[in-house]
């Protein structure tokens, strides 16, 4: 089943319309999905929770355990609640819980008025939110299974699982399969849970894969396929890659791919943006998110295997009691060996600079006058960050 935001607008402009007053519908996470039009005068009609529910399309926590205190996850029918004006509460409330087979999947949410809606009206308004439940539940398969064949068709090891997994992510994306998108990558991931494909702007599909990076077991980075209108114009996969990120936590980054048209290069994609993230994890000035069109020379190195050993010239220069020379070497660098740049934005004087560069020299065995010496002492350090 297709399923579409129309949908949903339709059956909660059938409440309200049913009871006379705007209808506003939020998933069980408090999440908003739709919400009916509000002409009144009255101040009071859009108090701050509503306002900020329909404006940041979410609840705070404190709003969401405020309500489910008064047994709403539970409820099989309607339950009306009481104004809080300290919790910014100023009107009742009723809420009509959206339930499919014994599970509550949603809320549709009424301001309250005396004398209220009659039963027969409540009745019929519950009789539609069963019809929402269908259409949630059926989204819900609908997003896990998706979920479960894009994450098989980007872990897939061998060319012919791949193809599988690819034909059947494409069969189950349908029409929306040929459609241009960018591939987004955020790592880490603090858990195997992926958010819902509808919760993240523009996602036809999202899921959880691992993040062998890290070096870490267990490791997780998040994916998501995000739909785009043009080629050149990667805004909704950049607020796809904030959302995601800021839901990552601190110390994540996302990474953005190049947009491409259907998915025969998913995999290129996949490494594509996996590459940005490792990138703007290594180099903090090309995050906390980076395309893949922006990353440089990292283009490059994030090839190499992510297990690797360290070059032997440089082996000695990369301890920790080195580490002032291993920075005083790669801003030299990082400034095409300009001294006068370089000392400057290390903040020490000329000859300090060159005092360490003649140190570095002792290290590795590299003459810095040399430029395959120096190109290979650049990559190593770059490479090292990641």
């Amino acid at each position: 089943m297709a399923l579409v935001k129309g949908d949903y607008q339709d059956l909660v402009d059938e409440i309200s319309a049913l009871l006379g007053a705007p209808a506003t519908l939020e998933n069980r996470d408090f999440g908003l999905i739709a919400f009916g039009a509000h002409d009144s005068e009255d101040d009071l009609a859009m108090d701050p929770v509503r306002t900020r529910s329909i404006l940041t399309r979410k609840s705070t926590p404190a709003v969401r355990a405020w309500f489910e205190g008064f047994g709403i996850t539970r409820a099989t029918g309607p339950v009306r609640i009481p104004a809080a004006p300290d919790a910014g509460v100023f009107r009742s409330r009723v809420c009509l819980p959206v339930r499919h087979r014994g599970v509550a999947l949603g809320y549709v949410w009424l301001l309250d008025a005396e004398p209220g809606p009659a039963e027969d009206k409540l009745a019929a308004a519950m009789e539609v939110a069963a019809r929402i439940g269908v259409l949630l539940a059926d989204e819900a398969q609908a997003g896990a299974d998706l979920s479960r064949e894009f994450r098989a068709a980007l872990t897939a090891e061998r060319d012919w699982q791949r193809d599988t997994a690819t034909a059947a992510l494409q069969a189950a994306l349908g029409p929306d399969a040929e459609g241009l998108h960018a591939l987004v990558c955020v790592a880490p991931w603090p858990s195997e849970d992926a958010p819902s494909a509808r919760t993240v702007p523009g996602a036809a599909a999202v899921c959880t894969v691992p993040w062998p990076s890290s070096g870490a077991s267990g490791a997780l980075s998040l994916a998501a396929l995000v739909r785009l209108r043009s080629a050149d114009a990667l805004a909704p996969a950049r607020t796809a890659a904030e959302r995601l990120r800021g839901d990552a936590g601190n110390g994540a980054a996302a990474g953005v791919a190049v947009a491409r048209r259907g998915l025969a290069e998913l995999a290129l994609a996949h490494h594509e943006a996996t590459s940005a993230v490792r990138a703007a994890l290594a180099e903090p000035r090309l995050g906390p998110v980076a395309q893949w069109s922006d990353i440089g020379p990292y283009r490059m190195l994030t090839a190499l295997p992510a297990v690797r050993d360290q070059d032997p010239a440089v082996r000695a220069l990369l301890t920790p009691a080195h580490r002032e020379l291993a920075r005083t070497a790669e801003v030299f660098l990082d400034h095409a060996g300009q001294a006068g740049r370089a000392a400057a934005a290390l903040g020490i004087h000329r000859q300090t600079l060159y005092y360490r560069l003649s140190r570095v020299e002792h290290l590795t065995g590299l003459d810095l006058d040399q430029g395959e010496d120096r190109l290979l002492l650049h990559m190593a350090l770059k490479a090292e960050r990641l």
